[in-house]
């Protein structure tokens, strides 16, 4: 398998991400940094997408099949709301960001992705401030590989 394909998967995946991929990338395959960034921050960024896109659609589905998962969700959502209604739209935006953008096991793109659902943040903003928490833990893991 050819060096970029796999530092694309492994950024890809839910545990290891970009915070993988790019050490693998400048470390191992010795790839260009700004190859090494775009094939990181993409490879995460992709699975982010699908949930986002699917995450309401299953949970509905879920939700209307079994009491179990209808229940969870509830609860879920509500705890959510209740923990978060005194942040405003911008709290809420810089959550999504935040644990996005910090280079730290089990936080990154997939726990973004499934705090931007949990919040009801709109798609569409949710890509955008999914893509900046990403863009920005790219930039903090190529640092820190870069400095160590």
């Amino acid at each position: 398998m050819i060096p970029e394909l796999k530092v694309f998967l492994v950024a890809m995946s839910p545990i290891v991400e970009l915070r993988g991929a790019i050490p693998l990338a400048l470390g191992v395959y010795h790839l260009p940094l700004w190859s090494a960034y775009l094939l990181s921050v993409s490879g995460n960024f992709i699975p982010l997408v699908g949930i986002m896109v699917l995450a309401r659609p299953v949970s509905q589905f879920l939700s209307a099949r079994s009491f179990l998962f209808e229940k969870l969700f509830f609860w879920l959502f509500s705890q959510a709301r209740k923990k978060t209604e005194k942040l405003s739209r911008l709290g809420r935006d810089l959550t999504v960001v935040i644990l996005t953008a910090l280079p730290i096991p089990f936080v990154g793109g997939w726990t973004g992705a499934l705090a931007a659902f949990v919040l009801e943040i709109p798609l569409k903003r949710a890509l955008v401030l999914l893509s900046m928490g990403v863009a920005l833990a790219g930039a903090i893991v190529m640092t820190l590989t870069l400095v160590f």
